[in-house]
């Protein structure tokens, strides 16, 4: 448990470190004064002033935040010039998103990473038998691990979704399998046992293979890239069901936080880093979508502001954004509060980390 803790902890750190830092490199380097840049939530439990900017460990290990001079009220702005309220909107603008882009930067290079070491999928354009249930109409029909499938019914299939589409336009009829120099028939179920299909086969059209070493990190980006823009839609579309549920005033079921997280990464943890670091790289996306949403005390809450101010032609008054930005806040610790206390009933309940994942998963 206490390896399961500090994992996830790490995890954590590396997310948080590594989105603050996007906010006050852009800062920084646009010359606004950088106050604080800290770890967790407050109230803070240690701190360390370097230079003009304090470094601290706050109590609650939810998060992250670097304060910029002047960046919510006229208050106590003593360097007018590096007020981040005195900056243009471009560069506003530029600060908020850094930290969102170094999230999602975060994830390609995880998933790059990951592909670096395991290896680089390539299409084959066959579909390949990779494992046969056992007692299925395939297992009857004699199908065999690694049997390429060359045609159904006399048509050539070339991907998984052709397969697919054939067997299931003939779910309870006989069909003509073509394996290579070998032919069967089976006959698709209509209604297949959870997780077996009508067949009761796993298949793919891909291959692992491995490209010279100085050749991996280049592919891995590319295939990094596509996965963070995958995992990017998917955030996406659960946000959407998320608002559709919450409008509809039905309560959303698959919501979880930092216990939900902690099961997890202590999950993947036990089967290895490459595992782990994949699974880093899916929660730095989620975390870059939910810091963009349009609400207040986010990122994205910040550029709603900074678009208002475009719109109206002049500024939103710094102390009633203040206040909304508080507001947004107090309603987030008490949603966190909230997920946290069900998640733990959920984790009691199942009397295992493991439980706790299946209940999640139905």
């Amino acid at each position: 448990m206490l390896g399961s803790i500090l994992i996830f902890l790490l995890v954590l750190s590396i997310l948080v470190i590594v989105h603050e830092l996007g906010h006050f490199v852009v800062a920084k380097r646009n010359g606004i004064l950088v106050e604080e840049f800290g770890f967790g939530l407050p109230p803070r439990i240690w701190g360390k002033k370097i230079g003009e900017t304090l470094y601290s460990l706050n109590l609650l290990p939810f998060g992250g935040f670097v304060k910029l001079h002047g960046e919510l009220t006229e208050d106590n702005i003593v360097e007018k010039d590096r007020a981040f309220l005195n900056k243009s909107k471009k560069v506003k603008i530029a600060v908020i998103v850094a930290g969102v882009i170094m999230n999602f930067l975060l994830a390609i290079v995880a998933f790059a990473v990951v592909y670096s070491f395991s290896g680089i999928p390539k299409d084959t354009n066959t579909v390949k038998v990779l494992d046969v249930a056992t007692n299925s109409p395939a297992h009857i029909a004699k199908i065999l691990v690694g049997d390429v499938v060359k045609k159904v019914d006399g048509e050539e299939v070339k991907s998984v979704s052709e397969f697919v589409n054939k067997i299931e336009a003939k779910k309870g009829k006989k069909v003509i399998l073509e394996l290579g120099d070998r032919k069967v028939t089976v006959t698709p179920r209509v209604e297949p046992p959870q997780g077996e299909g009508p067949l009761g086969v796993s298949i793919s059209s891909t291959e692992i293979y491995f490209p010279p070493i100085w050749q991996r990190p280049f592919y891995g980006i590319y295939y990094g890239f596509k996965d963070a823009v995958f995992w990017g839609k998917n955030v996406l579309f659960g946000f959407g069901n998320i608002f559709k549920d919450l409008f509809r005033g039905i309560a959303p079921k698959d919501i979880s936080g930092p216990v939900g997280v902690f099961a997890v990464t202590s999950e993947a943890a036990k089967s290895g880093i490459l595992p782990l670091i994949n699974l880093l790289g899916i929660i730095s996306v989620n975390l870059a979508i939910l810091n963009i949403l349009p609400f207040p005390a986010l990122d994205g809450g910040r550029l709603l502001f900074i678009f208002i101010e475009k719109i109206i032609g002049r500024k939103v008054v710094p102390k009633v954004e203040a206040v909304i930005h508080a507001v947004g806040m107090i309603i987030l610790l008490v949603l966190i509060l909230a997920i946290t206390v069900h998640d733990i009933q959920k984790l009691i309940s199942a009397g295992s980390i493991s439980g706790f994942l299946d209940s999640m998963m139905k």
